[in-house]
This record gives C-alpha cells, sequence and structure tokens, in this order.
C-alpha cells in the first residue's frame, strides 16, 4: 500500500543513515527486545504486554526508550518489545492479527489498515477509555484523531509525530525573475509560463512514484469542495469520486500538466532517489510539492541550499471560489497504537497504563524533538528554538496544531486494493490518458473494498 519507509522518513533523520540503519537490520523480526521482563509466555506475569513495531532510527531507540522505562517503572507488568523491518512488518502484523494472535499492542498508520481490524473484531475500542481519561486526549493535536477514528468512535491511541505536505519553493529562483510565492491557484498557474521563459521548470515532480502525484490532488481535492469530498470516499459513499469537486480537482491538475506546469518527463523521476529534491535546491525547479520529511535529505544534500535561506516553504494556497479552509493540510498526522481485542484484562490494562504514562512522555518528547521531529504534543514548540531548523520545525508545528483537519494522505487511509487502484489510475491521470471522469468511474468501483 504505502511505497514509502516509516512514517515517509523522519525528515530530519538523515536519509542515507536512515537507509543504512534499515538495510543493516535482518528481515523480518529481530527477536524480543532485552527488556529485562518477560511477556508473552505462560511464565510472565499475568499483566505482561506484548509490543511490536519498525525497525529503522530513530524511531526504534525512542520506542524502546519508552518500553524500558515504563518496565522499570512497573515490574510487576512489563511490556516485551518485538521489532521488524517496514514490509515485514506489514505481511507479519496482517497474519498475526488474522490468526487472533497479534501482540497486545499494534504499532500501525491507522486509516484504511485500522479499519479493517475494526471490521474483523480485532482490536479494542477505545472510545469511552479516552472519555475517562481526557487529559491524555487533551495534550494531543486535535487533529491526530482522525485517522484513529472510525465511524465516529476513537480505536487508538495517536503517538510520535507529524509530517504534513508543504509547498516548497526556491528563494533564488522566484527571485531571479521576479515572482512572489504563490497566494492562490490562480498564482501558481500565473507563475507556470513565467519560470518556463525563464528556462526553469516551475515544478518538480517525482512522477514515476505516483504516490507523489496523489498530494496535488490531495489539496485541490480540499481546498476545492472542502475535506467532506475525500471523507464520503473513505465512508465508502456510492459514487464519491464524481463529487462535481472531485472531477473540478482532477481537471485543474490535468490543466497544470498541459501547461507544462511539471519538469519534463516527470513520469520517469522516482522520489525515492530524491532527484525531485535535487531539482530544486540545484535551481532546475522553482516549486516542490512534498512533505516535510524531504527537509533533512535537502539539507544535508543540497550543499548551503537549506543552511543559507535559499529554501522557502507554506502551507498549500487557497483554490479561487474554493469551499475549503486553507488552514487544512494533508500528511501523516501520527502514528498509532491499538490494543487487541484478543490480549486479557490484565493485558490491556498494562497497555492503557503505557498509554497514559509512557507514550509521548515528557522524555519521549524531548528524544523526538531532538531527533528533529515534531511531537503530537501540544506546546512542544517551546523545545523547538534551540534547533538550527527552528525556524521550519516551528512552521511544521504551526501547521500541524492549527489545522482544523489533518487528513490522512489517501493511500494510507483507504484499503490496500483501494490504494493500490487510486495509484494506478492517478498515474494514468498525469499522463493523460484517461480523463477526470473517467477517472472517477475506475475509482467508484473500488469505493468500500
Amino acid at each position: 500500500m504505502d511505497p514509502r519507509p516509516l512514517s515517509r522518513r523522519s525528515f530530519l533523520g538523515l536519509a542515507a543513515g536512515t537507509a543504512a540503519s534499515v538495510a543493516l537490520a535482518s528481515c523480518g523480526s529481530s527477536g524480543p527486545s532485552d527488556t529485562g521482563g518477560g511477556g508473552g509466555d505462560g511464565g510472565a506475569a499475568a499483566g505482561a504486554a506484548t509490543y511490536w513495531f519498525l525497525t529503522g532510527a530513530p524511531g526504534e531507540q525512542i520506542r524502546q526508550g519508552s518500553v524500558d522505562r515504563f518496565n522499570q517503572a512497573n515490574p510487576d507488568a512489563k511490556i516485551t518489545a518485538t521489532t521488524f523491518q517496514n514490509d515485514a512488518y506489514k505481511t507479519k502484523i496482517k497474519t498475526a492479527i488474522g490468526a487472533g494472535q497479534a501482540p497486545t499492542i499494534i504499532w500501525g498508520w491507522g486509516g484504511g489498515g485500522l479499519r479493517s481490524y475494526v471490521q474483523a473484531n480485532q482490536v479494542e475500542d477505545l472510545t469511552s477509555w479516552f472519555a475517562e481519561n481526557a487529559a491524555v486526549k487533551d495534550r494531543l493535536f486535535p487533529s491526530s484523531f482522525g485517522a484513529a477514528t472510525i465511524d465516529g468512535k476513537i480505536y487508538a491511541m495517536p503517538a510520535e509525530t507529524v509530517q504534513p505536505i508543504v509547498l516548497f519553493y526556491n528563494k533564488q529562483v522566484f527571485d531571479k525573475v521576479g515572482a512572489q510565492p504563490p497566494q492562490s491557484w490562480g498564482d501558481i498557474m500565473s507563475l507556470v509560463p513565467k519560470f518556463n521563459d525563464a528556462g526553469v521548470a516551475p515544478i518538480s515532480l517525482g512522477g514515476q512514484s505516483r504516490w507523489t502525484n496523489m498530494m496535488w490532488l490531495e489539496f485541490l481535492f480540499d481546498r476545492i469542495g472542502g475535506t467532506e469530498v475525500f471523507q464520503a470516499v473513505f465512508d465508502g459513499e456510492k459514487d464519491a469520486w464524481s463529487n462535481p469537486a472531485s472531477i473540478e480537482g482532477l481537471t485543474k491538475a490535468q490543466e497544470l500538466i498541459k501547461a507544462n506546469g511539471f519538469v519534463k518527463g516527470f513520469s520517469s523521476i522516482t522520489a525515492d532517489s530524491n532527484a525531485d529534491q535535487a531539482l530544486l535546491y540545484t535551481g532546475k525547479a522553482a516549486m516542490m510539492l512534498h512533505g516535510t520529511w524531504t527537509y533533512g535529505s535537502m539539507s544535508e544534500e543540497g550543499g548551503d541550499f537549506v543552511s543559507g535561506g535559499n529554501l522557502g516553504w507554506m502551507n498549500f494556497p487557497a483554490v479561487e471560489g474554493g469551499k475549503g479552509d486553507p488552514t487544512n493540510t494533508v500528511g501523516n498526522p501520527g502514528q498509532y497504537l491499538s490494543i487487541s481485542s484478543k490480549a486479557t484484562d490484565a493485558e490491556k490494562e498494562t497497555a492503557k497504563k503505557f498509554f497514559s504514562t509512557a507514550v509521548l512522555s515528557d522524555a519521549e518528547v524531548k528524544e523526538w524533538t531532538d531527533a528533529g521531529a515534531v511531537p503530537i504534543v501540544k506546546g512542544t514548540d517551546s523545545q523547538l528554538g534551540a534547533s538550527k531548523d527552528a525556524e521550519f520545525l516551528k512552521f511544521v508545528y504551526d501547521v500541524s496544531s492549527n489545522a482544523k483537519v489533518f487528513a490522512q494522505s489517501w493511500d494510507q487511509a483507504l484499503s490496500p486494493t483501494a490504494a493500490e487502484k487510486l495509484l494506478d489510475n492517478i498515474a494514468k491521470l498525469f499522463q493523460l490518458s484517461i480523463t477526470p471522469q473517467q477517472f472517477a468511474t475506475s475509482m467508484n468501483q473500488v469505493i468500500g473494498q
């Protein structure tokens, strides 16, 4: 479903270092981590719980640190952690849940995957628990609960960090052509010929990766019709893709393509190679819509592009006449922890205590901010000032905390079946091989799957 690594990469973690750490990890489970106590076997304490999560810096170490602190404080109800590589985890967790052998605590992405667990009655309804523990909920970004909520009920604890999609731009290129950052969709379209005439690609895009194209549609749908347009798809409403706002968004995307808004040959450029980022920081492209996780790799690979103050960023602008709230954003509103419905009552209590005392504790929050990430906790902006990237991190905090709605990326919100069909049709739409109406007709066929 999601071709990207964990959370599409920690945006200030060095890309090369993260890739290396994942490559060095063994395929599949690394076995239970040494947490100083058992869990999951016959000799373990009654409240002992199990927790599966992903390898890779910095997340693996931070998650393990929270487990270790919890175990030290709760020697009679310890948590045993087991780590997996990204792709191996997706296969392993699905198999384990289907067999009724899930860990007590299930790490995940929320959205479509969580919905499938809910429909199979495999995870606990946490709605009443959050109502009874309002302080736990109130300290988190309200927008982080969207991907944890299915049919109005909360089935996961939002955790970890935010990574919105933002519009990056090269300040030097803008200055050379005498342009200002776009404040509307009309401005974007007006900038296209200006940059093309100057011999610069208006927008960089790693279109071969498909999910990069999707970001444009996510914002167009939101800015034109509001969050309810995609929400109707997520909720399984019949013919939701045929909403007039959907057709308008698809049409505007193709108008941008036909106007040569994207770099020539974008459909053969990959995002995984960071080639799209290179076009921006070398001045060959003026703008790039991408996740905040790209900031770190541009800082590392782009010479003095970032440190020299040449990288600009902004939330996606409004579309003239649109109904959407321009403070809304899309991307990764957090990561998510569920509790297996097959766990014992004692194990469930241990998991809930872990949620309320260890997940995003002050110690964990500091570890995330030290790693250059923005946790989903209100008030952490005060801890970002010491970073050399404080200006950017505070921007990420503001966008994420002020968003009325922080929508989850479509390919994570949908089921694997629907997500693959979506990415395939997006590729065809951007290659101009299908019309907006054909896109909608095709996608309507997999609504609810």
